[in-house]
């Protein structure tokens, strides 16, 4: 209890707790509609596809700006939605193809390129290659007042949008037919993940992004069939991930936020499997255990009525 009363205390404990909540905050939101629309490798083929666009930005500045890195990985996110868009509507490659054929071009390039920038001599590229994995120490104030403003951003928006993206996740030939700009609204999600994964970046790394953005929406679906609240426990869950991983990383030597966020989220989500109501293991476990207790008692009651006729 001292240990974590002391990480609460420390003042740059502070800002990796607060900015690593925030960015599980922001992830889970957004996940959950990126999960309902069939579309869970999209957080791992922009994750990816930011790379290359760090390492440009880098090469163009010749500096560790995060502001600019965050900016060069956006564009980089951006263009790989447009990609994914253009494939799947003019050719008959399907999303599914289009979001490994653009994951595997732009991280190899990126990796291309992080391999460059290693070799030419540069004393400033130390670290850069933390982006791969992430590294939540070196978050600063400045760069969680960054994420605190895009997360309320973010929340705000699937807030205000809320039953767009709802019918859009469900119904989309319906949205289209009443008026609905469908595919710009498609694009804003797209656009949306973008942001969540640039900022996810530094903590988490492009790597882990986004099991982060999925596994929270996941663990929350097994616990209600309410699209609201699927939402705000997946916000929670990712929050709480944030929370106990910066905890569990501040108490130990050496030991990476951004890896522990990612295998607390995935905690909850074996917890949400055998524990959760209706969905759960033990639920489904009980439910058929007494349906056959059921079974038996109606089996055994014509059976006892002749045994007495018998009788």
């Amino acid at each position: 209890m001292l240990d974590w009363l002391n990480i609460l205390l420390d003042p740059n404990a502070q800002w990796i707790l607060f900015g690593s909540m925030l960015l599980g905050l922001s992830s889970g939101v957004i996940g959950s509609f990126a999960y309902l629309r069939k579309q869970s490798l999209m957080g791992d083929a922009l994750s990816h596809a930011a790379l290359p666009g760090v390492c440009i930005t880098f090469m163009l500045s010749g500096s560790k700006s995060i502001f600019l890195f965050l900016l060069g990985a956006a564009v980089a996110g951006v263009i790989a939605t447009f990609g994914i868009g253009y494939i799947t509507r003019n050719t008959r490659i399907k999303q599914d193809s289009a979001l490994a054929i653009i994951l595997t071009v732009f991280f190899g390039l990126g990796i291309v390129l992080l391999t460059q920038i290693q070799h030419s001599g540069n004393g400033n590229q130390s670290g850069l290659d933390k982006f791969l994995f992430g590294q939540a120490a070196s978050m600063m104030l400045s760069d969680v007042v960054i994420m605190a403003v895009i997360s309320i951003v973010l929340v705000s928006i699937c807030s205000l949008l809320f039953k767009e993206f709802k019918l859009l996740s469900f119904d989309p030939g319906f949205a289209r037919g009443i008026g609905y700009p469908v595919a710009f609204m498609d694009q804003l999600i797209m656009f949306l993940i973008v942001v969540a994964v640039v900022v996810g970046i530094q903590a988490v790394g492009v790597v882990l992004m986004s099991a982060l953005l999925i596994t929270p929406a996941v663990s929350a679906r097994y616990w209600t069939e309410k699209l609201g609240l699927m939402v705000v426990l997946s916000g929670l869950f990712g929050a709480l991930s944030g929370l106990i991983g910066t905890f569990i990383s501040a108490s130990g030597n050496n030991l990476p936020t951004g890896p522990l966020t990612v295998l607390v989220a995935t905690g909850i989500f074996v917890i949400s499997v055998i524990a959760a109501p209706r969905r759960g293991v033990l639920s489904k476990l009980l439910l058929r255990s007494s349906v056959r207790n059921q079974m038996r008692r109606e089996q055994s009651g014509p059976q006892m009525e002749r045994r007495e006729k018998a009788v």
